[in-house]
């Protein structure tokens, strides 16, 4: 069905996710027979992808959604976030773990060639790994790391202190040492950069160590130099995929026939307290905010239904959600059990928010109007993102309407932890600091998170509202079988098929 898409497009598919928007406004219905007759016109005769000619598409120092995407069937990691953001083994066949020296040791799984044909080596993993250390995207993840060493077939990795979950942050992708420094660096992916006669494209990488077919022998790479361009590309059809957010600022528009796919991801957004002060020093006016926040209407009406509802900071998507913890939304509790916990005084609060996104704007709105009630009054404040983040520092604040991008670890201490690096509010709790240094070290990580959750359900150190999504943008008709990940927009791609023109 052709309609007019806003959205704004992703600056980088896997980390550091910007700010974006949409709105799908339908057009007049057609009767099948013609939609059937536009789907089969608007097939392409070949499948491309946009990217920067001028740009590196060093998976690690590319900071451009366009060479990310394209750098997903290039480049692969030891393992790979799957739909429940789980790591599953890649580059990786098993590993090891010492709790007493917060040791790793990863064996690589054999055979496993470059796209030149030479072999994936524990010397190349390495390398990837320090130079991800150091580099703007991957360093807070592996801040940890103390040590890495290649051995025979294995790479050994020492952290500076407990985190049962760290496979989960190596879906760092890996190139072969020595070429990191060309605009292509080599990869051990699906497919390898080439040149032919029709220009710069993707093609398949016969000696792939999954062994599975790809959907398509060649993919095109047209050259975009900036959004608007490769915007004008997608409506045009000369490229087939984007992939965009599309619950933030700064829309743009497009127009044909174009379907969405959601993956989940770990970009949490919250309420955060000031908890160093009244009210929100009180634990029992913390619960009763949580409990009035109506976050399947929130996610629905104000998100477009580009988020998950979240009662806990982990994603309901991952098996360390404690789903027999959720509690039901009624709004007359909320108001008795906020009532009770004020005690008949009367507040008049500030909700901060960024003002660049209209989205979280709109959202904040919401939330002040839900929550005013037995004499509490919520204003927003919409500020620019300078002064917003600088009334967060300087704790000048009731609430805000909060975001981050969790690991895929699920480590809240930046958030939670007394001192942590996002802990605007303030919280400081001994039993909190407990319960996240045992999360980190647990065996059994679903139990340890549920008694996480249990004191942050009671305690509410701050109120979790949803995990957004990210979507993937096709040309109607064109791609079936797509299972985007946070990470990958061609996960699993055996299942992925392409349908093209014959020409």
């Amino acid at each position: 069905m052709a309609g007019l898409l806003l959205l704004s497009l992703t600056g980088c598919w896997e980390e550091d996710p910007a700010d974006m928007s949409t709105s799908l406004i339908p057009g007049e219905l057609e009767d099948e027979t013609a939609q059937e007759e536009e789907a089969e016109v608007l097939l392409p005769l070949s499948f491309s992808l946009p990217y920067d000619a001028g740009k590196t598409l060093d998976p690690i120092t590319c900071a451009d959604g366009m060479q990310q995407v394209v750098g997903s069937l290039l480049y692969e990691g030891l393992f790979e976030l799957d739909t429940q953001l789980e790591p599953q083994p890649c580059l990786c066949e098993r590993y090891t773990y010492d709790p007493e020296t917060f040791t790793y040791v990863f064996t690589l799984r054999s055979g496993v060639q470059f796209s030149d044909g030479s072999a994936l080596t524990a010397a190349d993993v390495t390398k990837a790994l320090w130079r991800a250390k150091s580099s703007q995207r991957y360093g807070a993840r592996l801040a940890q790391m103390t040590s890495a060493a290649a051995g025979e077939g294995t790479v050994t990795v020492v952290l500076a202190g407990a985190n049962t979950g760290f496979p989960s942050l190596l879906d760092i992708p890996i190139v072969k040492s020595g070429t990191e420094g060309e605009l292509v660096p080599v990869g051990t992916g699906a497919y390898y950069y080439a040149q032919d006669d029709a220009g710069p494209c993707l093609l398949a990488n016969s000696s792939w160590w999954r062994g599975t077919a790809q959907p398509v022998e060649r993919i095109g790479l047209s050259s975009a130099v900036d959004r608007e361009s490769m915007l004008y590309q997608f409506t045009s059809h000369d490229v087939q995929l984007l992939t965009a957010d599309l619950t933030g600022s700064d829309p743009i528009s497009a127009t044909g026939n174009v379907s969405f796919q959601d993956a989940d991801t770990t970009i949490f957004q919250y309420l955060g307290l000031n908890t160093t002060r009244e009210p929100f020093n009180n634990a029992a006016v913390r619960r009763a905010f949580s409990q009035g926040v109506n976050r399947a209407a929130l996610t629905s009406a104000f998100l477009s239904g580009h988020a998950l509802p979240a009662q806990f900071p982990v994603s309901p998507v991952s098996p360390l959600y404690p789903e027999e913890l959720e509690q039901t939304y009624v709004y007359d509790d909320f108001a008795q059990a906020l009532g009770e916990a004020v005690n008949s005084r009367t507040w008049t609060l500030t909700l901060l928010v960024n003002e660049e996104n209209s989205f979280k704007v709109s959202a904040a709105e919401y939330l002040a109007q839900t929550l005013s009630a037995s004499g509490v009054t919520i204003e927003v404040k919409a500020l620019p993102w300078a002064e917003y983040t600088a009334a967060l520092t300087a704790g000048n604040f009731d609430l805000y309407y909060g975001e981050v991008k969790l690991t895929a670890d699920w480590d809240l201490r930046p958030l939670l932890a007394i001192g942590g690096s996002l802990n605007y509010g303030g919280w400081a709790s001994e039993t909190t600091n407990s319960l996240l240094a045992a999360y980190a070290s647990a065996t059994d990580r679903s139990t340890a998170m549920e008694a996480l959750c249990r004191h942050l359900q009671q305690q509410a150190p701050l109120i979790p509202v949803c995990f957004k999504s990210t979507s993937v943008l096709v040309q109607a008709g064109v791609v079936e079988g797509l299972t985007p990940t946070m990470t990958n927009p061609f996960y699993d791609l055996s299942s992925c098929v392409i349908h093209l023109r014959e020409g």
